[in-house]
């Protein structure tokens, strides 16, 4: 006992000084990232540029929540008289601002559209969207506008910053490399386990371990609560800005890292007392998006990494506005009024254990993914087969699944901006999607943009081998969503596995909330077309004096039909109109790009 006491004293003395040494640990910490943080902005500051803004953001919320703690109540306090005389005012304010608002946007559709009215389209499309929608609510009377028209808003404002604005665009962009970047980690285990032949050739040895890798990381991130408070931060964002209630915004903000079960956990405790609107939005938010980890295999497909990411983030206000629109409130929530809630962490020891787990967990994704894959795409060939028998009893040929969903979904590819030749391949790829499911689909999206990038004729005899940069971008953004047959199951399943005494009132909602997801996902898609910006093609005079024609690109595409439109054949003489006349090898370029492509003006 003796010989322990100097040990327990110096158990004691911890324990009584714990806060004094996490303070002092800290603080050396936060000298030493100081210390590295101005070295590192000495030495390249362009270098350093995304250590910055990181380091930028993550001030602001710690030096956000420390104000809060210390001096939130007496800063409430000063304003509360401002507060009394803004709600006054508020009944006739709020519609002065609805008015600025709409003058605004119409003022903007106006001189946005006038350049490119196809955008039209889209913009009509949005709205025919949310008016089929409202034709299907359960209870019209009872719809909470705000929530609708925030939600749509604040997607509106998210689209417009990612797709039209030079900082987000460059921001989303660098955020996709990065994680492109990041998930090319995968490789170092992948390899190891399986070799280098079998990640490079086989499908399975070179998409799925990306999941596996991810829901590690997503584990770790969970263990370390950074995940809970980014969740907790667009939660409330969501929560002040709609006026919903904060379990049900918990859960739509948790679906854009986590998939349609895995975001529910974090109000399990909630759920037996929830209402039927507010299970609706939770069964909603999980259609209208995509999990992080599945996000990873559809960027090493080669989907466009920040189309996935805007389209996860505008889903969810998306997702919640029309969850209020279709099925509103008319219950007495038992969480309105609350600030917030308590969100469950995970129950592992350490980080290793958390890793462990994260990678142990997602082996039953991997395995219901490839099993999914291989069941789907079994039955859709049974299916084709069957359809082509049949039609050939009336001398119809080549008919398939396919060929069905684009000639029934096509006006509403139409409808959501894409051209009328590419809308019959992306309500294609709607049909596989809804039907099926959308890792498929974006197996067959990856190889048209594929066919797309690599120069490729758009036409080969009659089929067409990928679409335009528009409907590439439309199709993106409809397809990320996990709203589709197969999804009903899963989302029954592992809600009712929470809550096994509301079977009935999930069984109830669910198909509204499927019919909701989907519409999300479009929604998405209308914007993505009202919002894209054609890319500007460059310089072809001086891409064709700098490529030596060994092998074709989308690049190289382009340009050619831009010569090909100025080409005039005289007698099987070419003569060149425009800019190509100035240029003294056109006849050459001319040559070459026949060589690769059949055009009229090849017949000289």
């Amino acid at each position: 006992r003796k010989a322990l006491r100097p040990a327990s004293k110096a158990k004691h003395f911890c324990k009584a000084h714990a806060k004094v040494f996490r303070r002092v640990v800290l603080g050396l910490l936060g000298v030493a990232y100081l210390c590295y943080f101005i070295a590192a902005c000495y030495l390249n500051f362009q270098r350093a540029l995304a250590l910055v803004v990181m380091t930028a953001v993550v001030a602001f919320f710690i030096c956000w929540d420390i104000f809060q703690k210390h001096c939130g109540a007496k800063v409430l306090l000063l304003l509360r008289p401002v507060g009394k005389c803004f709600q006054k005012s508020w009944p006739w304010l709020k519609w002065l601002l609805w008015v600025a608002l709409l003058a605004g946007l119409i003022v903007w559709l106006v001189l946005d559209t006038g350049r490119n009215p196809e955008q039209l389209i889209s913009l009509g499309g949005f709205c025919f969207l949310v008016l089929f929608l409202f034709a299907f609510s359960k209870h019209h009377g009872a719809v909470s506008w705000r929530a609708v028209f925030w939600g749509l808003g604040l997607e509106f404002l998210l689209g417009l910053f990612v797709l039209r604005t030079t900082p987000g665009t460059q921001a989303f962009q660098w955020l996709g490399d990065q994680i492109q970047y990041f998930l090319g980690y995968t490789t170092a285990g992948s390899s190891f386990v399986f070799g280098k032949t079998l990640i490079e050739e086989v499908f399975a040895f070179q998409t799925l371990p990306i999941i596996v890798f991810f829901s590690c990381v997503m584990s770790i991130l969970y263990y370390l609560g950074v995940m809970q408070w980014l969740i907790l931060k667009i939660s409330w964002l969501l929560q002040v800005s709609m006026g919903t209630t904060p379990t049900e915004t918990l859960s739509v903000a948790g679906n854009i890292f986590v998939g349609q079960t895995e975001a529910p956990l974090l109000i399990r405790p909630y759920l037996p007392d929830m209402t039927l609107s507010e299970i609706h939005a939770v069964m909603t938010g999980g259609f209208s998006t995509i999990a992080g980890s599945v996000m990873g295999a559809y960027i090493s497909f080669g989907i466009d990494a920040a189309s996935l990411i805007a389209a996860s983030v505008m889903a969810a206000p998306c997702a919640l506005a029309m969850a209020k629109l279709v099925y509103p409130e008319v219950e007495e929530s038992k969480f309105k009024g609350k600030a917030s809630i308590r969100i469950s962490s995970g129950e592992e020891q350490n980080i290793l254990e958390a890793a462990s787990n994260g990678a142990a967990t997602s082996v039953g994704l991997v395995a219901n993914i490839a099993a999914n894959l291989i069941a789907f795409l079994a039955v859709l060939e049974f299916i084709n087969a069957a359809l082509r028998w049949f039609g050939e009893m009336v001398d119809i040929e080549g008919l398939s699944f396919q060929v069905i969903c684009s000639y029934v979904l096509m006006p509403l590819a139409f409808l959501m901006g894409a051209d009328w030749a590419d809308s019959p391949v992306v309500a294609e790829l709607l049909g596989i999607k809804i039907f099926l499911n959308e890792f498929v689909a974006y197996q067959q999206l990856a190889t048209y943009k594929k066919n797309r990038l690599m120069g490729l004729e758009e036409w080969d005899g009659s089929r067409k081998q990928w679409r335009a940069e528009r409907a590439e971008s439309i199709t993106t953004f409809a397809l990320c969503g996990f709203a589709n047959l197969s999804s009903i199951g899963i989302t029954l399943g592992g809600l009712a596995s929470m809550v096994p005494e509301r079977k009935g009132d999930l069984a109830s909602v669910v198909l509204r909330a499927l019919l909701t997801g989907i519409c999300v996902s479009l929604l998405n898609a209308c914007l993505a077309g009202l919002l894209y910006v054609p890319t500007k093609v460059g310089d072809c005079a001086q891409f064709f004096s700098t490529t030596n024609f060994s092998s074709t690109s989308y690049t190289m595409y382009t340009c050619c039909k831009q010569l090909f439109a100025s080409t005039v054949l005289h007698n099987g003489t070419p003569s060149f109109t425009g800019s190509w006349a100035e240029q003294a090898e056109s006849v050459l370029w001319l040559t070459e790009c026949c060589g690769h492509y059949n055009h009229t003006s090849c017949a000289g």
